[in-house]
Formats: structure tokens, sequence, C-alpha cells
């Protein structure tokens, strides 16, 4: 996991830390079905997912840009710039899956909850 921060770059902190946000907030639903943490839900999910996006439009910047600074021979480098990149976008389909699964649980308490 540590490897995994360290090669995705400055793009996994915030990814992590949104990602976390919304995990909590999607546990906090699960216990708790209110309507009022949908909103707090989405929006959440849906940050985590921009900034590991960003992270990877970031990461990919960097990998293109570093082309210019290596011999011809060494060209194809840009391939594991690319595989670290992804490392954001990982963490952030990771978390969003699991605050996903959590307020799937919230939303199935409010399916079975006696009319």
């Amino acid at each position: 996991m540590l490897e995994m921060f360290r090669l995705g770059g400055w793009g996994m902190i915030p990814t992590c830390a949104f990602g976390l946000m919304a995990l909590a907030a999607a546990i906090r639903y699960a216990l708790s079905p209110k309507e009022r943490f949908v909103p707090l839900q989405l929006t959440l999910g849906a940050l985590t997912l921009v900034c590991g996006a960003l992270g990877l439009v970031t990461g990919l910047i960097k990998s293109f840009s570093a082309m210019g600074e290596v011999s011809a021979d060494e060209r194809w480098i840009w391939m594991i710039g690319t595989g670290e990149s992804l490392h954001n976008l990982a963490l952030a389909f990771a978390l969003v899956a699991l605050a996903t699964l959590a307020s799937s649980i919230g939303a199935l308490r409010i399916a079975r909850a006696p009319e």
C-alpha cells in the first residue's frame, strides 16, 4: 500500500482524504439512513473520482513532458509513468466502491423498514 502511494505521487493524498470522507459518510448513512446524508455521499464520491482523475492527468502530463529529457532508446519509459499515474484512479475507484457498498446497506435498511 505504501508503495502504491509512493508511485501515485501527490494526487494520492487528496484522493485518499476525500475517499475516506466519502466512506465515513456512507457508513454513517448505513447506520442511520437519513435523506440528508445522500447529497454529502454523492458529492464526496464525485470529488474522490475527480481527484483520482486529476492525479492521473497530472501524472500523464509529467510522464509525457519527461520524454524530451531521455534518449531516443528510452522513449518507451512513458508507459511506466502511465502505470504509476493510474494508481490515483485505482485508489479512487476502490474507495468509491467501498462507500457505495456501505451506502447500499443504508438503502436496504430503508427498503426493509415497516411502513
